[in-house]
């Protein structure tokens, strides 16, 4: 059968955690260095976090973006249904701060 995309993350020990992410960008420029920086992000976290999936969907669609935000001449990502930067290019530690707000939101008794 074909594999999915967190198969190789199904591992006894391991629980599998996926944050949505949504890179609102209707230019691939604007989308793959945010994507790029997602992954270093992801993998900065993968010893701390080894059941970590992004589940990564690239807006690309004017009138969809237009649906979280106006801006549409720059990139903006939304972090587990939340629009956390607009019109920029966000680094690495950055998205390391929002996906750690959102593993941490996700697991009952952290903070």
């Amino acid at each position: 059968p074909p594999q999915r995309p967190i198969d190789h993350l199904c591992r006894p020990g391991i629980t599998v955690q996926t944050i949505p992410i949504k890179i609102l960008g209707y230019k691939s420029s604007q989308r793959y260095p945010i994507w790029r920086t997602l992954q270093a992000a992801q993998r900065a976290l993968e010893k701390e976090h080894p059941g970590l999936h992004l589940d990564i969907q690239e807006v690309k669609s004017t009138d969809e973006i237009l649906r979280y935000t106006p801006v549409i001449a720059f990139p903006s990502l939304m972090v587990d249904g939340k629009l956390v930067c607009v019109g920029r290019f966000p680094n690495r530690d950055e998205i390391l701060d929002w996906l750690n707000k959102a593993i941490n939101e996700k697991i009952p008794g952290l903070e």
